[in-house]
């Protein structure tokens, strides 16, 4: 298998491509232009590719709601303003169960922000966008290759589970260029439960998230949270870099674990004995494992490209029993592993 030079955008859509995705469609917003430039080209040489410029965010949720339910595998794309308009429409796919795959590359904000890189978006992506008792799997790839893979999973999981499922990243890890290798894809299993289409019996399917009646509603939401516990318990991922003898633990995702790795190679060097725990689902968290680690290491620090989002998250799971200190760096500022490394010193420091 040969490796290929691409920017994160492209590769993940030639992951998406690869992976059977057959309908696109998105409205241009940087730091992701890319993605739908690279999907407009290649979407045409795809048997039976479709690819849609929609005239809003919110035209092009509902585009991919109705392709899915024909049974096609589907995308969208955008940055953090974007997937707020999108969210009514994500919250309507989970509800339907219709599987898809959402695509954030995030920017600063709030608001229109800018088109700097930033991790803003965590409680958007982990929180079922504040609307509903709803959940999306969330993919934070720390790399061009996991870029890839991790699209290529998405897919699967997405029709595993009838649910969307979200990429974040942000707009350095989009705009980047790193070689990557494409795995093959699985053969899809066809999940012909939720299509309009293909059952043979005659019948029409009628799809709907407008439950009326409140026993129905709740019998339905307590469908969804069985299924969401299932995946918490079989789908969680993460990585653990130098943690054998690890006195600090640093807690960060995507370009912010880049960073750390750089930061933590410079102190060990020094002597300095500093870890890394690296969720790559965002949701669901890894919070037994970070809950585990308590038991041996007492020191954390969260780094988040952002005020502190994730933050809360490593709080709920370490429950007080070990201590966490925040460093982080809002708007599209991105540090340097040198800055970065500064602060860990001290704080190790301190706690030494």
């Amino acid at each position: 298998m040969n490796k290929v030079l691409m920017s994160g955008n492209n590769v993940i859509g030639e992951a998406a491509i690869r992976a059977g995705c057959r309908f696109y469609a998105g409205y241009p917003i940087t730091p992701q232009n890319e993605l739908t430039e690279y999907m407009a080209e290649h979407m045409r040489n795809a048997e039976g590719g479709i690819f849609i410029q929609s005239e809003s965010e919110v035209a092009a949720i509902n585009m991919i709601a109705g392709a899915s339910a024909t049974g096609a595998r589907v995308m969208t794309s955008s940055s953090g303003p974007g997937i707020s308009l999108k969210q009514e429409g994500i919250s309507s796919m989970a509800a339907q169960e219709l599987p898809g795959i959402i695509v954030n590359i995030m920017r600063g904000g709030p608001g229109l922000g800018n088109i700097l890189p930033s991790q803003g978006d965590y409680f958007q992506a982990t929180r079922g966008g504040g609307h509903g008792d709803y959940r999306t799997i969330v993919f934070a790839p720390g790399s061009c290759q996991e870029l890839a893979d991790l699209t290529m999973d998405a897919f699967d999981l997405a029709d595993k589970y009838r649910t969307p499922a979200m990429i974040l990243a942000d707009g350095m890890m989009g705009q980047m260029m790193e070689p990557v290798i494409f795995k093959k894809p699985k053969p899809r299993q066809y999940p012909e439960k939720f299509m309009l289409r293909g059952s043979g019996d005659g019948k029409s399917k009628f799809i709907r998230g407008l439950l009326l009646d409140p026993v129905d509603s709740e019998a339905h939401n307590w469908k969804l949270a069985r299924k969401y516990e299932v995946i918490s318990e079989n789908e969680t991922r993460y990585e653990e870099h130098r943690l054998d003898d690890a006195k600090l633990v640093i807690v960060a995702y995507g370009t912010a674990a880049r960073i750390a790795k750089g930061a933590i190679k410079r102190l060990r060097s020094h002597d300095m004995k500093i870890g890394l725990f690296r969720p790559i689902t965002l949701w669901p968290f890894p919070e037994m494992r970070l809950r585990t680690l308590s038991a041996t290491v007492k020191n954390f620090l969260v780094f988040e490209m952002s005020t502190g989002q994730m933050l809360e998250d490593v709080r709920l799971a370490l429950q007080g029993y070990a201590d966490i200190e925040f460093h982080g760096r809002p708007g599209g500022a991105v540090p340097t592993p040198a800055e970065l490394a500064n602060v860990i010193a001290r704080v190790y420091e301190q706690k030494d």
